[in-house]
């Protein structure tokens, strides 16, 4: 049914869209609120949506799709450029084309792809630069519609123009780009639509930088190659990112990796960003899209930085052309790379045995007394530049992984966990009857939890697990979730509880963490001395730890507690993981 709304929901795009350009005017003025201001203004919301709207109504080519909604109430829209015509559905596209995705405005205060992209669109279909004729071009023009809305010019302290933009946070105040995996937004949910709509083979995020300074106006922040592993980690890292910067070379745009470093001058080394799925590239991954960031340095005047986000956006549409069977050929072997009875990663850190080194472009800094706070500050001098080798840690390795189950069952009161699974195109059965299956289950062993409140929640870490076999009886309702599928990645990183944007880790499951039956002290007391006596092996177990641990042995209900969880009266569903592997 849903599959068949959104068919409906294209094709009356289409049709509106023919119905336009059969009464369209053709003499729209195609300059952007960019290039009329000479490079120092942006364009609002309600500018860009209506410039689609007329580049849409005389060119044919491109279509505007209202998609679904924002936290804003606003609607989150999709153009795509499509310059074959062939076909006004997403399947039929992805037969004879490649589809690359772009992402606009996630930061509407990195307003860099927003006007880059609404000139790409219009030079493409007036003929001024070669038009793709294989790749199916589709971008969201802002994504992040609240924060558009709310325009200022200050927030963005650190940032060279434009003159106004908008907030990072959204209409709720969330930072959307933390927020894929758990999707507490309107328009995570939606991006989860446009993406399982599209299925694109490449994936653009246009974002500004923060951090050390340096010569590049560009910086590329593509997925980490060995988290998105198999063929296409080795394809992104030895074959699309060098092209990449070879042809901006060729274009007299330097290029380099994303420079992460805080209050530190790069010249000692960086390394390369891990993201996880809680961001948009670490996201696409799971589902074998080519992805990356684009990074332009806030400190280049805007118009620079919006031209070199053009020219990468252009040449990223080149390596598609040119690259499109290949990858497409590799999307489908990493398909193959992961299944039942295989090891997954599950957390990453840095392989301290290998790494690259770049040519990289900086300004010598030094760190100096300040004159506001006494403290050392950070001084770039830009009158010195440097060339030299910088050391790029840019190799992972897993840190923890886990033997990938065959299914997962997940009761079905937890409801919340399975909407998420629908929107992502996840297939799963349900049991017909009652059924008493034999299962491992989780207990959840320790954990820790941040202190202050991140992104509308406070989020758990270094969680650690116990693995039990058991055998359980499930109601009829309940869900089989097979591993065998094209979400497979997606299920490992969610429903393993140790993965670091799992749902449990993003407190999806925290009633378990409370216990809900206790004990009155006087009344349990009798019965736990009557417990010890008729079970001399928890009586020594007892007496030993109280001998060794003296925080124990001076904390009287502590004991009772102890002495509570070892019997038959302590609650099963404390600690108790509620999704359970077939292996």
């Amino acid at each position: 049914m849903k599959k068949l709304f959104i068919l409906l929901l294209i094709l009356t795009s289409c049709s509106n869209n023919a119905d336009k350009k059969n009464n369209s005017q053709t003499d729209f003025d195609f300059a952007t609120v960019f290039e009329k201001s000479k490079g120092l203004e942006t364009a609002t919301y309600d500018e860009t949506i209506q410039y689609y709207i007329n580049l849409a109504d005389a060119h044919s080519e491109i279509s505007i799709m209202d998609i679904g909604e924002t936290d804003s109430g606003k609607s989150l829209h999709i153009v795509t450029l499509n310059m074959n015509n062939s076909g006004g559905d997403f399947e039929t596209l992805r037969k004879d084309n490649r589809i690359l995705l772009i992402n606009n405005g996630i930061h509407p205060g990195e307003s860099d792809g927003i006007d880059a992209t609404m000139m790409l669109y219009r030079d493409i279909v007036q003929g001024k630069i070669e038009a793709p004729k294989r790749t199916v071009l589709v971008t969201i023009p802002i994504y992040n519609v609240g924060g558009s809305l709310n325009r200022n010019s200050g927030t963005r302290t650190n940032q060279n123009g434009p003159k106004e933009y908008g907030f990072r946070g959204n209409a709720r105040n969330y930072d959307l780009n933390r927020d894929f995996i758990k999707s507490d937004t309107k328009n995570a949910r939606t991006f989860a639509q446009i993406f399982h709509l599209v299925q694109p083979d490449v994936f653009i995020d246009n974002h500004v930088s923060n951090g050390a300074d340096y010569q590049y106006t560009l910086t590329h922040l593509f997925t980490q190659h060995n988290k998105l592993g198999g063929v296409l980690g080795n394809y992104l890292n030895n074959d699309i990112m060098p092209q990449l910067e070879k042809k901006l070379e060729a274009k007299d745009w330097d290029i380099t990796p994303y420079v992460n470093v805080f209050n530190r001058t790069p010249d000692s080394g960086f390394s390369q960003f891990l993201d996880s799925p809680r961001y948009s590239t670490g996201y696409t991954t799971l589902f074998n899209t080519l992805g990356m960031m684009v990074e332009t340095h806030m400190l280049k005047p805007y118009k620079k930085r919006v031209e070199g986000t053009y020219e990468l956006m252009k040449s990223m549409i080149e390596i598609t052309e040119e690259q499109g069977n290949r990858m497409s050929e590799l999307r489908q072997a990493q398909t193959k790379t992961w299944s039942a009875g295989k090891t997954y990663p599950l957390a990453w850190i840095i392989d301290t045995t290998r790494s690259s080194t770049l040519k990289f472009k900086g300004y010598e800094g030094q760190m100096i007394p300040s004159e506001l706070t006494g403290a050392q500050r950070l001084k770039y001098d830009k009158s010195k530049p440097f060339t030299q080798d910088v050391i790029y840690q840019n190799y992972y390795k897993p840190s923890n992984s886990v033997t990938i189950p065959e299914a997962y069952i997940i009761p079905q009161g937890w409801h919340n966990v399975m909407e998420l699974l629908e929107l992502n195109n996840v297939e799963v059965s349900k049991f017909e009857k009652d059924t008493t299956i034999t299962v491992d289950a989780y207990r959840i062993e320790d954990y820790q939890t941040r202190k202050n409140a991140y992104e509308g929640h406070y989020p758990h870490y270094n969680t650690k697990v116990k693995t039990v076999e058991q055998k359980l009886r499930f109601r009829q309702g309940d869900y089989l979730v097979k591993t065998d599928q094209k979400a497979i990645r997606y299920l490992l990183e969610t429903l393993e509880p140790a993965a670091p944007d799992s749902f449990f880790n993003w407190n999806f499951f925290d009633t378990i963490l409370q216990q809900k039956e206790g004990f009155s002290p006087y009344v349990w007391e009798d019965r736990a001395q009557a417990l010890l006596r008729t079970n001399p092996k928890l009586q020594i177990e007892y007496n030993i730890k109280v001998s060794y641990d003296e925080e124990f042995a001076n904390n009287w209900y502590a004991q009772l507690d102890w002495i509570h969880k070892k019997s038959k009266n302590y609650e099963k569903a404390h600690l108790q993981y509620p999704v359970y592997t077939i292996n």
